[in-house]
């Protein structure tokens, strides 16, 4: 589909990039950082989203860092430049849970799941 007049743009008329979702998994008994499971923009963001709600896993917007991790390859470690952002959303998800888990997203439900 070509782009359209009504698209979405910027102040400057730019157009603006698609938002971007990332899914993070973190177990401390074994990971030595949070990685990322699943990540991308426009309609995959979209399904991240959908999948997480559709599970009950809190969900917290920071465009910034979104799109900092979306160009982190899956299944890798954060980056050191994002430990203190996700480590404040990590404690965010576990007092809204109300306890150190909470609901998990099952990764089954992204393998080969997520499609553009």
């Amino acid at each position: 589909m070509a782009p359209s007049d009504t698209e979405d743009k910027d102040r400057e008329g730019r157009r603006r990039r698609p938002a971007a979702a990332v899914a993070l998994t973190y177990d401390a008994d074994t990971d030595r950082a949070p990685r990322i499971v699943a990540g991308g923009r426009g309609a995959i963001a979209e399904q991240i989203l959908e999948i997480a709600f559709a599970h009950g896993v809190k969900v917290r917007e920071d465009a910034d860092l979104a799109e900092m991790l979306s160009a982190i390859d899956i299944d890798s470690e954060i980056p050191v430049e994002a430990f203190a952002a996700v480590a404040e959303i990590l404690a965010y998800v576990y007092r809204a849970n109300g306890q150190m888990g909470g609901n998990a997203l099952d990764l089954n439900d992204l393998d080969g799941g997520l499609h553009p």
